[in-house]
């Protein structure tokens, strides 16, 4: 919990405004990695960095989307599988981990890392019907 709201402040100093992550960067920190997001104070999502630029989402609900991620104008945009759409978001690397501000909205979500507790992503498989 000390965490999170460390991770809250440090998101609302002036320090927020460093320099955004290259692709070059964000590949380098997220490849092989499976990461833990929050959102203002609570749990949002997890998602797994797989080979080829390609992810897996959940938001903590055990369904999964698989989708990818590419750079443009200096963005990490990624598509999933249910929204071609892209979703943009700035990346910054700080001493607690990644932050990111979600530019596809006016109001624009900020996610930070949240620290690894050690659980794996739970997927479930596709719902079968009786």
């Amino acid at each position: 919990m000390k965490r999170i709201l460390v991770a809250a402040i440090l998101l609302a100093s002036p320090a927020f405004s460093q320099s955004a992550m290259t692709a070059a960067e964000f590949e380098a920190y997220v490849s092989g990695k499976t990461l833990f997001f929050a959102a203002e104070g609570s749990r949002y999502g997890v998602e797994e960095y797989l080979p080829d630029r390609r992810v897996r989402w959940s938001f903590l609900d055990g369904k999964c989307k698989e989708g990818l991620w590419y750079e443009e104008a200096g963005q990490i945009c990624f598509i999933y599988e249910d929204n071609p759409s892209p979703q943009c978001w700035t990346f910054f690397e700080r001493n607690s981990g990644l932050s990111a501000r979600f530019e596809s909205e006016p109001d624009g979500t900020v996610l930070y890392e949240i620290e690894d507790t050690g659980e794996d992503m739970l997927c479930l498989g596709p719902e079968v019907g009786v």
